[in-house]
Order: structure tokens, then C-alpha cells, then sequence
């Protein structure tokens, strides 16, 4: 647990990422099994201790001193981990620190009814750093700005394996990854997971920006406002056969989204977009290759839930537009080039249930200018923008220059001024970070008010951010808890994606990808937006 312990508190004051890498891949190459797996599930999100919330530790704490001077130290430190591990009582004998194993087994062990016996007692064999550990492994709010594909990616580094390929074998393996280590440190053959319906790394896109491209080497497609999303069906061991739904991130979302994944009866792994059905936003005939989809909005309704009813199921029926082909019938397309992979997908769409699969559109633009007018469009037609991918190029995991590269839609923009703020989490702790605008309902000459319209927590440099820190700490006129009401002076520039109607909230409406754009110091706030200016961006 000192190694561990070492090397979170490491990572939290590293701001370099090939400093951290370093660091991880150290770490995974000196730990013995199976606490370097245990570690690195929990770095990944790998772990849940049920009975260990954040809850438990105020309970916890409360208990042993002023609950004042809890909820003031708590408010300071702003992460709830290493205040308790600096208020903890010390022991009054010398730490006798577990290792991560022992550590993960007592906190499996625990319960809602036994946790604030037995966690004590884990606490009290450790120091502030082990403590600090220990809570960070027990809750898994880690927020020491490790994503799973930076530790992957450390992971490969250790042992001197492809990214690629430890994405490829990850996604079957359970913590502490025993497999994975025999095969990546010890040279044992892979782990073997062909007969299961498991995820395979996405491949990824570059942003155009100015760059131009040739249409002769490149084929363009809609880029849909919905999530990404993997179908995957195998033969499994059995001979049984599942179908899986994963979602960018590697989440098993199969039960948000029940219908899609009873849909797929061929063993395929199939890359594409999840949308809602709804009314047809471009005018043409709503076919298997166009329009179709209802606004983010709609699908936002099922993204989150763990059970879904009969009813949600008929108001907002789920399907996948798809995009391309790595596995069909046990035969891996991914060396094929896209035009080859698209013929097979092509053939492939007649064979799936219609009310659940389509395909995306292959744009038929002449050149880039051309390409460029339909773009301008886009925004009518419920799409992000639009993809571009190299004829030739091979289904390959992750980010590779040249083949190919994502043309979002320009961004809206919109004037708010801001309301409340509220502390960050982990290296933003100590600064109000995350900002709440609004726009006026009326005129705010008139004695309008202004009505929440959306929350950013990025969009500012390092230096913007001290800078609306203070301005935060000295216009406060108000305290609600964590949050702090403002005086009604700041005025930001905020882009999104889209907006949308919106029971939930005051104004009516809620903002996709709000953040800030520009800081507007130089703007009254009574020249900001107003929310009819707003609203008439709906294009639901």
C-alpha cells in the first residue's frame, strides 16, 4: 500500500503526461502480482466497494471530531479523501500498512452494516498518504487526471507491447488482470477471447481544422448527433451466442438499450451511431440511409438508465446507424480498406432488422467546395458535422494521422452572464471552476430576470481561471452550500452544440456542450442574450 500510496501522491503533483507514464509504467514494472492489477483497476475505474461512500467517510469523521470543523476543513480542501486522511486521529502504535490486495479484500468484505467498524480499523494501519490511498481506492473518485487510455498506454510502456494490442485483450479480463500480465511481463500467449461478445478499441478521428483534403482519396459521411456506440454479437463458448452494446468508453450499456442488442442475430462487431427515431429534419424520404433521427434531446431520455420500461421503450425507440464493419461471421475486416469494409457493410444492412439498423450516408460531393456548402447545412439536419475517411485506410485503433478526420459544425454562440460558482475537483479543488450562466427572460430593463440556461466547467486558460476565481471570491452576495451566488456583472461568451426544450429546468431549455468561449469583462450585463433568442435555436 506505500507504493500505491507513493504513487498517487506522485501523480497529483505531475502535470506532464509523459511524466506520469513514467511514473505508472515504473510503478506496474516493480509491483508484484496481483497487487499492480488491483492498482490498476483501480486507476481505471475497475473497482466498487459498495458499502464505502463518500457519506461514510463524514459519518466517519463526525464521529471523532467537531463536525464543524469537518464541514469547514471539507469546504477548504475541497476532496473529502485527503481531508479525512489529515484529520484522522493517528494511532497510537506504529503503522502497519496492508498491501493493495489485503487492502481490496477488507474492503470487499464490507458492508453497510460492518463499515464503520472494520474501515477504522484499515485507517488506522496507515499514515496520511496510506489513508488518502485508501479512500481513493475505496470510493474510486481518483480525479488525479489518469484516464484508462493513459494507463494502457503506460501499461504497454512497461512491458514493451503495443497500445493496440492491450486495448485488443483488455476488455475480456477481469482485476487484477492476471492474464493480461502473464502475457504483456512473462511472455505467455495471449489471453484468448474470440468466442466472446466483447469490445474492440474504436478507431479514431482527427479534427480537419483548415486542412483540405482530396475527395478522390477520401469518402465523406454525416457525422450524427448521437453517442458512438459498438454491437457486438459472438458464438460465445457455449455455442449460446450474446450480443453486447458498448458505448465509447468501453461501458456495457446492453440493458439502457435492450432492443438493439436483441436486434443483432449474426456474429458481426459493428461500429456506428445510437439515435432515437423521430420526425425527419431535411425534407427528403426517410429510407434506410436518410434523416430519420430525433435531436440528442430525445435520446438523452434513455442514456442512464439501468432498467428501461415498455413505455420509454415505445416513446423513444432506440437504433444504430452504422458506420462500419470489424468483425463479420468470425472474418476480421479490419486490415481491408474502408471501401472494401463499406461494400461488406453495405451487403451486410439487408440482413438486419430495419426498425434497429440503418446505414450512414456516403456524401456525393464533387469536391471540397461543394463539401463545404452541404457542411454549412448541417445544422438543419440533426447531424454534428461531417467525417472524412481515407478510401484506403485500415480499421486501426485509436488516432492515426491521415486517415481520418472529423468537420464538426461552427459552434453556436450566445452572450450569459453569470450566476453561481462552485469549487472544482482535484487539481481545481481550491478554485470556483464551474460556472452557472443565464439569459434574461425579457428585458432587463424592464426589471427582467435571468434564468439559468447552462453550466461550463471548461473553455478558460490557467490564467483566466485565477483570474474568475477572484473575481468570484470578491462579487459573492449570496452562499448556498458549496455554491456561491455572484453579483450579476460578468458576461461570458458561451458556444455549444445545440439547444433543446427542457422540462427540468427553470428557462425551459438545456444547452449540449456548453462552454466558455470568451471571458466578456468589456460587456455590460445587461447587453447579454435573452432566452427567446435562445429558443429560436431549437431545431427539435
Amino acid at each position: 500500500m506505500e507504493a500505491f500510496a507513493a504513487l498517487l501522491d506522485a501523480l497529483v503533483y505531475t502535470r506532464s503526461r509523459n511524466a506520469k507514464l513514467k511514473l505508472l509504467a515504473d510503478y506496474l514494472r516493480e509491483t508484484p502480482d496481483p497487487d499492480r492489477g488491483w492498482a490498476l483497476a483501480a486507476l481505471t475505474d475497475g473497482l466498487d466497494f459498495p458499502a464505502v461512500k463518500s457519506s461514510t467517510i463524514r459519518n466517519l469523521l463526525t464521529e471523532r471530531i467537531d463536525p464543524v470543523l469537518w464541514t469547514l476543513s471539507r469546504e477548504y480542501v475541497g476532496d473529502s479523501a485527503e481531508t479525512a486522511s489529515l484529520l484522522w486521529p493517528e494511532p497510537a502504535e506504529a503503522p502497519s500498512p496492508p498491501t493493495v490486495s489485503e487492502a481490496v479484500d477488507a474492503l470487499s468484505r464490507m458492508t453497510r452494516a460492518n463499515v464503520m467498524v472494520e474501515l477504522p480499523r484499515l485507517l488506522d494501519r496507515l499514515d496520511a498518504n496510506g489513508r488518502y490511498a485508501l479512500l481513493k481506492l475505496a470510493t474510486g473518485a481518483m480525479r488525479i487526471g489518469i484516464s484508462a487510455r493513459l494507463a494502457k498506454t503506460a501499461f504497454a510502456l512497461a512491458f514493451g507491447v503495443a497500445v493496440e494490442d492491450v486495448e485488443e485483450h483488455w476488455h475480456g479480463q477481469t482485476p487484477p488482470y492476471t492474464p493480461l500480465f502473464d502475457w504483456a511481463a512473462h511472455g505467455a500467449e495471449p489471453p484468448n477471447s474470440d468466442d466472446l461478445p466483447l469490445f474492440r478499441p474504436f478507431m479514431l478521428a482527427h479534427g480537419l481544422e483548415e486542412a483540405q483534403v482530396d475527395l478522390a482519396d477520401y469518402a465523406a459521411e454525416w457525422k450524427w448527433d448521437g453517442i458512438r456506440v459498438q454491437v457486438v454479437r459472438a458464438k460465445g463458448e457455449n455455442g449460446g451466442g450474446e450480443t453486447r452494446v458498448y458505448s465509447r468508453s468501453g461501458d456495457d450499456i446492453s440493458a439502457t438499450f435492450p432492443e438493439v442488442a436483441e436486434a443483432l442475430h449474426i456474429d458481426a462487431v459493428l461500429d456506428g451511431e445510437l439515435l432515437v427515431r423521430g420526425a425527419h429534419q431535411g425534407g427528403e424520404a426517410n429510407d434506410r440511409t436518410q434523416g430519420g433521427a430525433a435531436s440528442f434531446n430525445a435520446l438523452q431520455q434513455r442514456l442512464g438508465r439501468k432498467t428501461v420500461s415498455k413505455k420509454m421503450r415505445g416513446e423513444y425507440p432506440a437504433f444504430v446507424r452504422l458506420y462500419d464493419v470489424l468483425i463479420l461471421e468470425g472474418q476480421d475486416l479490419r486490415p481491408l480498406p474502408w471501401s472494401e469494409r463499406r461494400a461488406a457493410l453495405e451487403s451486410l444492412v439487408p440482413r438486419l432488422p430495419a426498425d434497429h439498423f440503418d446505414i450512414s450516408t456516403v456524401i456525393p460531393a464533387a469536391d471540397f467546395a461543394e463539401l463545404a456548402a452541404i457542411r454549412e447545412r448541417a445544422r438543419d439536419d440533426a447531424i454534428e458535422g461531417v467525417m472524412l475517411k481515407r478510401r484506403d485506410s485500415p480499421y486501426v485503433a485509436g488516432r492515426k494521422t491521415g486517415l481520418w478526420y472529423k468537420w464538426k459544425r461552427d459552434p453556436l454562440l450566445i452572450d450569459c452572464v453569470l450566476m453561481y460558482a462552485q469549487r472544482g475537483s482535484g487539481k481545481r479543488s481550491s478554485f470556483y471552476s464551474d460556472y452557472t450562466f443565464g439569459c434574461w427572460d425579457g428585458d432587463p430593463d424592464q426589471g427582467a430576470e435571468l434564468l439559468p440556461v447552462g453550466k461550463a466547467y471548461f473553455g478558460f486558460t490557467d490564467e483566466e481561471l485565477k483570474w474568475l476565481d477572484r473575481h468570484v471570491r470578491n462579487h459573492t452576495v449570496n452562499r448556498f452550500g458549496p455554491v456561491r451566488e455572484v453579483d450579476k456583472s460578468l458576461v461570458f461568451e458561451v458556444a455549444f452544440d445545440s439547444v433543446h426544450a427542457s422540462k427540468r429546468h427553470k428557462s425551459g431549455l438545456a444547452m449540449r456542450f456548453p462552454r466558455i468561449s470568451r471571458i466578456r469583462a468589456d460587456k455590460p450585463a445587461h447587453e447579454a442574450d435573452r432566452i427567446e433568442t435562445l429558443r429560436a435555436l431549437i431545431r427539435d
